[in-house]
């Protein structure tokens, strides 16, 4: 005689959606978006009164920082990788170019394509730029241990995750 397979192991269910917030009961001041945009004006505000010495707004040193990162950059990818309007992006960097800051070079291969560099005086701005979000960060978790500072951004990343997920459901 011989005994039947065991069945194969069930997939877990989907875990129940969670539901921390109640359309009754909702209060923007305990709404973690509402805490997050609040933080990020907050971290913007300071870095941009640190950066007004070298005559810079966030719209102008974020794009300027990435840029020291990956030269080469495009509009489109500049907006897309900083969650700004194409229009508003173009924009800042007609200031930064205005301001001997960026260069704009026409590709050869796609005269579409247009890649933003650095000039050598944008690489010295851009270079003054993490040593003052060091600063402005460190100021917004002063009293954070270093265990609740990797919890916070893990958890972070997991919200962008959750929120990832849902852009590609739709």
């Amino acid at each position: 005689m011989t005994s039947a397979a065991p069945p194969p192991p069930k997939s877990p269910a989907e875990p129940a959606p969670t539901q921390f917030y109640k359309p009754g009961a909702y209060r923007p001041e305990q709404s973690v978006g509402y805490l997050m945009r609040r933080v990020v004006t907050s971290i913007l505000a300071q870095a941009d009164r640190e950066l007004v010495v070298h005559d810079l707004t966030h719209a102008q040193w974020m794009p300027l920082f990435k840029l020291g990162l990956s030269e080469g950059a495009t509009v489109a990818s500049l907006a897309r990788d900083l969650c700004i309007d194409p229009g508003a992006m173009t924009r800042s960097l007609d200031r930064l170019e205005k301001k001997g800051l960026i260069e704009r070079q026409r590709s050869l291969e796609d005269r579409r394509v247009v890649k933003l560099t650095l000039t050598s005086e944008g690489r010295q701005v851009a270079a003054k730029v993490p040593a003052v979000m060091a600063t402005v960060l460190n100021a917004h978790l002063k009293g954070f241990s270093e265990a609740e500072w990797h919890l916070l951004t893990d958890l972070l990343q997991r919200m962008l995750a959750n929120g990832n997920t849902l852009k590609t459901n739709d």
